[in-house]
């Protein structure tokens, strides 16, 4: 049994839901597996509220088992406090290298967040520009825009207007699953 590790934040942990234990995106990737009789177990490593420094406090205890993939999907919060670009880069880039030194054949997917096209300047474009320019520089998987299909719809989300529903999720499940089974 190999262990695929989705690391990230509330988008991970599935905040909000009724069942996050079976309806969160991890449980919906492990649910694909199972049907298909692929010899997987995902692991839920999402925290709410979490940033890519938080991450990096909280990876250890996280990279301690076996990892065959590795799924990163944090820093939307490092926007939301304020914290510049680089910093989540660089964050971003130290997360990867210390999962490749703990695990070093372990296959990694960067999840691409954007924020919304009403934030103005350049801060949005470079923060943006984050997760393609560490996935190309570390020859890594990548999804583009994690909330492809759910950011901005109605029905797709909580009430907060943040955070997918279980039917948002159940979108989410099937632009991710593409990328992690490109990876087994």
């Amino acid at each position: 049994m190999h262990n695929i590790l989705f690391f990230g934040d509330s988008l991970t942990a599935g905040y909000g839901l009724k069942d996050a234990k079976s309806q969160s995106l991890p449980a919906l990737i492990q649910q694909k597996l199972d049907g298909e009789g692929l010899a997987y177990h995902v692991i839920n490593g999402g925290v709410s509220g979490d940033t890519t420094s938080g991450g990096l406090y909280r990876l250890d205890y996280w990279i301690n088992r076996p990892t065959a993939i590795f799924v990163l999907e944090l820093g939307i919060n490092d926007i939301i406090r304020g914290i510049p670009p680089q910093t989540t880069a660089n964050n971003l880039q130290t997360i990867i290298d210390r999962v490749k030194q703990k695990h070093p054949h372990v296959k990694i997917a960067v999840m691409g967040m954007e924020i919304p096209d009403f934030i103005p300047g350049t801060f949005a474009a470079q923060f943006k520009a984050i997760f393609r320019k560490i996935a190309e520089a570390n020859n890594l998987a990548f999804l583009p825009f994690y909330l492809q299909g759910v950011a901005g719809v109605a029905h797709l989300n909580l009430p907060d207007r943040l955070h997918p529903n279980a039917e948002g999720y159940k979108v989410i499940a099937e632009n991710v699953w593409p990328v992690i089974k490109g990876l087994l």
